[in-house]
């Protein structure tokens, strides 16, 4: 199946009270592992990349071929959209040019105004592209050097003035963090996600900082509107327990244990699973036609 953007997968996700999992590849077993999984859960995916990511695998260009050969190679049936995670407007451009099928512009550390006419600009990019836009409004939180943020937020009138500017999801912060939560973490803040709801009918929300955010609250927040729930700590920390725990067991020193390809391999294995778990949580199991 070719890549699709994340139109039809949102709306659908809507209409039955699920979400879909945005989780971030950083390379080929990333990629392979999640795609795996989505089609075993038979579950719309979406592959999120960073920019910083984008950089890593030599560019956009690099992770377009990437993924759709990955696709084919491994005959993936279920929809896949590739997503540009927390783009600068010039990254977004450069995404839709290379072939992202799903762009999210984050403009939320511009004023308010500039924020507006550069989601403006990325959405009339992606239409000509028949790609999808994720624009933010209210900082996600997160923790450097030990001080702990919890994000700004969002005004509910302002995402109401974001959603109208023909965006096809929004990310809207309630409290969310990136990274790991710290034990002082409150929760999200539902009643600020009701009333984002209540100003933005019929519009898909999206929730950054899935990792460690309890089932409970994460199917909470799906309830109230959220469609896409963003993961990536949580598949980092997975992939390297397993890798330091094959080491820590001395596998590398066994015959050819030392192989990249045995090496990575329960690391990869671990990623699957959490993804696997997580689109339980989210509900998308099954859901892919």
């Amino acid at each position: 199946m070719p890549l699709v953007n994340a139109k039809e997968m949102m709306l659908k996700a809507k209409e039955g009270h699920y979400a879909v999992g945005a989780f971030n590849i950083n390379n080929l077993e990333w990629t392979k592992a999640i795609l795996l999984a989505a089609e075993e859960a038979k579950s719309p995916v979406m592959l999120g990349v960073s920019e910083g990511a984008n950089k890593y695998m030599t560019g956009y260009t690099t992770v377009v071929a990437m993924v759709k050969a990955m696709i084919e190679a491994l005959n993936i049936t279920v929809p896949v959209a590739l997503h540009l995670d927390h783009g600068t407007y010039e990254g977004a451009k450069a995404c839709l040019e290379a072939g992202y099928s799903s762009v999210m512009f984050d403009g939320s550390h511009y004023d308010f105004a500039e924020n507006v006419e550069k989601t403006k600009e990325v959405v009339a990019l992606a239409k000509e592209k028949g790609a999808t836009v994720e624009a933010e409004v209210g900082s996600i939180g997160g923790e450097e050097d030990g001080v702990v943020g919890m994000g700004e937020c969002a005004d509910p009138n302002e995402c109401a003035k974001i959603a109208a500017l023909g965006i096809d999801m929004l990310a809207a912060g309630i409290g969310n963090i990136h990274g790991v939560y710290p034990e002082n973490w409150p929760g999200l803040r539902f009643d600020v996600l009701e009333k984002i709801k209540e100003a933005v009918p019929g519009m898909p929300l999206v929730l950054h900082g899935g990792t460690g955010i309890p089932a409970e609250m994460v199917q909470k927040a799906i309830k109230l509107g959220v469609c896409k729930v963003n993961v990536n700590t949580e598949c980092q920390l997975a992939f390297a327990k397993a890798t330091r725990e094959y080491i820590e067991a001395g596998k590398d020193q066994v015959k050819k244990g030392f192989d990249p390809r045995k090496l990575l391999a329960p690391g990869t294995e671990a990623i699957k699973q959490t993804v696997l778990e997580k689109m339980e949580i989210f509900g998308s199991v099954g859901k892919a036609f």
